[in-house]
C-alpha cells in the first residue's frame, strides 16, 4: 500500500475553509465508493508542515483513478509520500473545459461558495447509476432554483449540459447578461437565443438557450454543450422540460434567512419545507431513472429526517449512509448547511 497526501485548496471563505478538511474527507470517501471501487484505506486528516491535508492509503492508483480524483472540489495537489516524509507530486487532470473565472468572476450577496457547489454536484453524480462514466458521459444537469447560475457554470465547466429555472427576473437577467458577455469575451464559439416564451399570444416566461463548445472543431462537428435557462416558477418546470430527461438535479435550497422560499399555496414562507413538499414530486418526474437528486439546505429551518421523508414521498430513495451523512457544516450563525442525496429507482 502507498500513502498519499491530498493538499486542500485554499478558500477565500474563512468559515468554509475551517470545514473544508472534513468535507474533503467525506467527498473522497464518496469518490471511493462511487468510482474507485473501495480501494482507499485509512482516510484521515493530517497536518504536514502545519498545513491541513487529507491522507489515505491505496494500492497502485491507475491513470484513470488519478483523473477521477483530480475533480475533487477541494483538491489543490496530490502527493505520494515516499521514504517516510518526502512528497512526490502526482499530476492531476481535471475535466475543466473553460477558464476558472467562469465560476469565480461573479460576486453577489447570497452566492453559494463555488467549492461547495462543485462538491454538491460531485456527490450527487457519484450516487447515480452512471458514476463510473464521470470522465466520459455528458451528463444533463438541472438546477430548479438556479439563481445566477453557479451550478450551471460548474456543469458547463465539466463539459455537461446545464438547465435551470428561477422565478427572480433580476437574477435571470443578470445571469443571461453575464454568460453571454463571458462567452463573447472568451471567444467561445456559440449560438444564443434569448427572448419571451409565448403561449396563446401571452408571454408566459423568458428563456435563454445557448449551444456552445470549448473547441471550434467540436462546434463544427456538432459535439456541443447546451445551456437552457427559464425565468419562471419552479413549480412550472414540466412546462419547459420533458419528464425523465435529466441525469442529475442539483440545487441549493433557500436558507430561510436572507431569502425566503415561495410556494403557490403560501407565498413567501420562512422554511424550505413547504417548497420542497410541493416541488420534489415535480422535480422527481424530470429525473431519469437511475439519476440522482442532490439538495443543500439549512438544517435550522428544516430537519434532515423531514426533508428525507419528502423526497421519499416523491418516489426517490434517499442515500442515507456514510459518507452521505457527513456533509453537515456551519455557514454562519444562522445557517447549518447539510446535503441530502436521493436516487430515482431504475
Amino acid at each position: 500500500m502507498t500513502l498519499y497526501a491530498l493538499l486542500i485548496l485554499p478558500s477565500a471563505n474563512r468559515v468554509y475553509a475551517e470545514a473544508s478538511v472534513e468535507l474533503t474527507q467525506a467527498e473522497l470517501l464518496a469518490f471511493d465508493r462511487g468510482v474507485l471501487g473501495n480501494k482507499l484505506a485509512e482516510v484521515r486528516q493530517a497536518q504536514v508542515g502545519g498545513v491541513p491535508y487529507v491522507t489515505f492509503e491505496a494500492g497502485e492508483l491507475t491513470e484513470r483513478d488519478v483523473a477521477v480524483l483530480g475533480n475533487l472540489s477541494s483538491v489543490y495537489a496530490l502527493f505520494e509520500i515516499v521514504q517516510g516524509d518526502l512528497l512526490r507530486p502526482v499530476e492531476l487532470r481535471r475535466l475543466d473545459r473553460f477558464d476558472d473565472d467562469l465560476i469565480t468572476i461573479q460576486k453577489y450577496q447570497g452566492k453559494t461558495n463555488e467549492q461547495f457547489t462543485k462538491l454538491l454536484l460531485n456527490v450527487t453524480l457519484l450516487a447515480s447509476d452512471w458514476a463510473g462514466e464521470l470522465l466520459e458521459r455528458r451528463f444533463r444537469v438541472l438546477d430548479p432554483l438556479c439563481g445566477r447560475g453557479t451550478t450551471l457554470n460548474q456543469a458547463l465547466m465539466y463539459g455537461f449540459d446545464g438547465a435551470g429555472i428561477d422565478r427572480d427576473q433580476k437574477d435571470f437577467e443578470a445571469y443571461a447578461t453575464f454568460i453571454q458577455t463571458w462567452l463573447k469575451r472568451k471567444r467561445v464559439k456559440h449560438k444564443a437565443e434569448f427572448g419571451p416564451v409565448r403561449r396563446e399570444r401571452q408571454v408566459v416566461a423568458k428563456r435563454l438557450r445557448i449551444e456552445l463548445a470549448a473547441d471550434r472543431d467540436d462546434y463544427k462537428s456538432g459535439a456541443t454543450q447546451l445551456l437552457d435557462v427559464v425565468n419562471a416558477d419552479t413549480m412550472r418546470s414540466r412546462e419547459f422540460f420533458k419528464d425523465s430527461t435529466f441525469d442529475l438535479i442539483v440545487t441549493d435550497a433557500p436558507y430561510g434567512v436572507q431569502h425566503g422560499s415561495r410556494t403557490a399555496g403560501k407565498g413567501l414562507v420562512r422554511s424550505p419545507e413547504d417548497l420542497l413538499a410541493e416541488a420534489a414530486p415535480i422535480w422527481a418526474r424530470l429525473l431519469r431513472p437511475g439519476g440522482a437528486m442532490g439538495i443543500a439546505w439549512n438544517t435550522f429551518v428544516a430537519k434532515r429526517e423531514l426533508a428525507a421523508g419528502l423526497l421519499e414521498e416523491a418516489g426517490l430513495e434517499v442515500v442515507d449512509d456514510e459518507p452521505y451523512r457527513s456533509f453537515r457544516h456551519r455557514v454562519d450563525q444562522a445557517i447549518m448547511r447539510d446535503v441530502l442525496v436521493a436516487r430515482k429507482p431504475a
